[in-house]
């Protein structure tokens, strides 16, 4: 007995250490790496987060060189651990449509008429993210809205690489436009939204949407701090937010690389541009053009930076950045006019700030109608964290709000 106490006692003395190490570990990477404004609300509060995210990566890469898991299935699963509650107003389904899974949020109490349907993507690279990390999001966004809200758990990244997430979304989307009538559903009234890679997938499938005169016309999009190009990671967002949690540069770039199945060593010849061909850089100039970037956004600092010279080799690696369904801003003037009314959500603090402002001027160069929030405190991921306790930010429900408000007066 006294020798299983001592096992226990010595693996406890264990753990304990091993928990330390990672949270000085976490506090360390934190306080040396990142950069966060002195004019950014709640630091203390994002450091907190951050360093929990830093642990639960950190421990996912030592088991992965221990052979023992993959860094991003411990991810995952921690992640997973996050269960937030849904609306009690609601009852939810999980179904799957034409193979895709999805959960279908519909309201308990009774509607006089037909409600709107809205058709979300969630965030996560592409490689993490699920239905349920979503839930009280979801949740409140379909009872607040008054809508039927489907949550749609497209495939993930590196078991099923690109182009299956942005493909699993347009098919549930076409799938639910299909047969929005059974969940009592007004096929003109079709909203599609997403945040993050979720964004980007909003806005793909949205413009493929145009081509389809079969179904009805989508009612509106929302695009929460998407990524919509790859050709300029020194816009100045890019700089200013480059050490700004949750989303550093080169996370992004190594995330991205990771995503489309390519050597993660290319991120440097990406952030310099090397990758973008001369014919590229003069057909799309125009559009990533930082003129058109207000100067009240570059007043944190920003330096122009040229693209380094093109290398063949290295566009020949990652010619999927450029393709119309991952780089949306650079769809023809013929179908971004044909985009219906549009939520664009940026964030100061965020590297992706500037796509969506790009975004937001091509739409607005080719008619369409938009309405635009910024959030002046607002970080990358805010958006989950909106009803987080004593973890809650304040623009997290802004955000929210402005979603609601937005598609409820459509």
């Amino acid at each position: 007995m006294g020798l299983l106490y001592a096992i226990l006692l010595g693996a406890g003395g264990m753990i304990a250490i091993v928990f330390f190490l990672l949270v000085s570990w976490a506090i360390y990477y934190d306080l040396s790496r990142s950069n966060i404004p002195a004019s950014f609300d709640h630091p203390f509060k994002l450091r907190f987060i951050y360093r929990i995210l830093i642990l639960m990566f950190t421990m996912g890469k030592i088991l992965e060189v221990l052979g023992l898991c993959r860094q991003v299935v411990l991810v995952r699963f921690l992640l997973e651990l996050w269960r937030p509650a849904m609306d009690p107003s609601l009852s939810s389904k999980d179904l799957h449509f034409d193979g895709v899974p999805v959960r279908v949020y519909q309201h308990k109490a009774p509607s006089a008429g037909q409600r709107r349907g809205l058709v979300f993507f969630h965030g996560g690279a592409g490689i993490v993210g699920s239905i349920s990390m979503y839930e009280d999001v979801c949740s409140k966004i379909a009872k607040e809205s008054d809508s039927v809200l489907v949550s749609v758990g497209y495939r993930l990244a590196p078991e099923h690489p690109y182009p299956a997430q942005w493909k699993d979304c347009f098919t549930a989307t076409v799938h639910f436009m299909q047969n929005a009538e059974l969940y009592g559903v007004d096929p003109s009234q079709i909203v599609i939204a997403g945040d993050s890679a979720g964004g980007n997938y909003a806005s793909v499938v949205a413009q493929n949407l145009v081509e389809r005169s079969d179904l009805p016309k989508l009612r509106a999009q929302v695009l929460i701090y998407g990524t919509f190009q790859s050709i300029d990671f020194n816009l100045p967002s890019y700089q200013q937010n480059s050490r700004m949690p949750l989303l550093f540069r080169e996370n992004l770039l190594y995330y991205c690389l990771k995503y489309f199945l390519k050597d993660t060593s290319l991120s440097h010849d990406l952030l310099k541009g090397s990758h973008v061909p001369d014919e590229m850089r003069l057909k799309y100039g125009k559009w990533m053009n930082p003129d058109n970037i207000p100067e009240k956004f570059k007043r944190r600092g920003y330096e122009r930076v040229p693209l380094a010279p093109y290398k063949p080799d290295v566009y020949k690696q990652v010619a999927e950045l450029h393709q119309l369904t991952f780089s949306s801003l650079f769809a023809g003037d013929a179908v971004i006019r044909e985009l219906p009314e549009t939520l664009i959500v940026s964030c100061e603090y965020d590297v992706f700030r500037d796509d969506s402002l790009l975004y937001k001027k091509r739409l607005e160069d080719n008619g369409v109608k938009f309405r635009w929030f910024h959030a002046e405190n607002g970080f990358h991921g805010i958006l989950n964290l909106f009803s987080a306790g004593f973890l809650t930010f304040p623009n997290s429900i802004e955000i929210l709000d402005n979603i609601v408000d937005f598609v409820k007066h459509l």
